[in-house]
């Protein structure tokens, strides 16, 4: 056999050694049905432990009231080992709110991944509506949670706290798409607080009449209101104050300019 050929046939023994041990290494690699299943069966672990220590919660503070439930009272009921509820929850206030994250991230990606072109006030709304409707699919959690937050002064603070990371959320979002314009960043805030207290209005009606019905025609109408005063109408208000200006004088001349359109 020729130099030549014994070179080129070892040189094709070595990558087609090459090519096999490659694709074998990815075949490794690769998740398998067996890999998803597993991580089906963890996550559905993690929400059924999440779920008991928020049922033990709920059950232990109607029984024996908030302030007299501790945190290890409720892993005794649950079942379950103490680490395991700060796992999930890093105060015994942050259980009562078991859905926050989860809405708040919703609220994110809904308003971000919306179309450029979209109406940020439109799509702000429509995100809040999104944060209802995790209310609705429980209603008797949420009236529960209602009736346990007017009651402790705690929980209440905590609410606050709950609520004002949706309205630093919605107003960080509508700053962005009102960055060009001169009143952009006093515009986004005083939307975003708009948005939130027409949707708590709309939601504590809905509540405080025991959560019966759809939470929806209460919410929607309040957040209307929001839509009609503020969404995008193709013009801008440009409002000229010094910058030393109070915050009253601003939105007094701000509030001019409105009715002179």
């Amino acid at each position: 056999m020729a130099l030549s050929t014994l070179i080129m046939h070892t040189e094709c023994h070595a990558i087609e050694g090459l090519y096999v041990r490659l694709m074998s290494e990815k075949r490794e690699d690769a998740p398998t049905d067996g890999d998803a299943e597993t991580e089906e069966a963890k996550d559905a672990e993690k929400s059924s432990i999440r779920d008991l220590l928020v049922s033990a919660a709920f059950d232990l503070f109607t029984e024996s009231g908030y302030e007299n439930t501790t945190v290890d009272d409720i892993v005794r009921r649950a079942g379950v080992g103490r680490r395991s509820f700060f796992r999930y929850f890093p105060t015994k206030e942050a259980v009562v709110f078991p859905d926050h994250d989860r809405a708040l991230d919703e609220l994110v990606a809904y308003m971000e991944e919306g179309p450029r072109d979209a109406d940020p006030v439109g799509r702000a709304c429509d995100a809040a509506l999104l944060v209802m409707r995790m209310y609705a699919e429980n209603a008797d959690f949420s009236a529960r949670r209602y009736a346990l937050t007017r009651s402790v002064p705690a929980l209440r603070r905590h609410e606050t706290t709950v609520v004002r990371s949706y309205e630093r959320a919605l107003a960080a979002y509508l700053e962005r798409r009102f960055a060009t314009l001169p009143d952009g960043g006093l515009r986004a805030h005083v939307i975003a607080a708009g948005i939130v207290a027409a949707h708590n209005y709309g939601l504590r009606a809905w509540l405080r009449s025991g959560a019966q019905g759809d939470a929806t025609p209460s919410v929607g109408q309040a957040l209307d209101l929001v839509r009609r005063n503020w969404a995008d109408s193709g013009e801008s208000v440009v409002v000229v104050a010094r910058s030393s200006a109070p915050m009253w004088q601003v939105m007094q001349r701000l509030e001019t300019a409105l009715k002179d359109r």
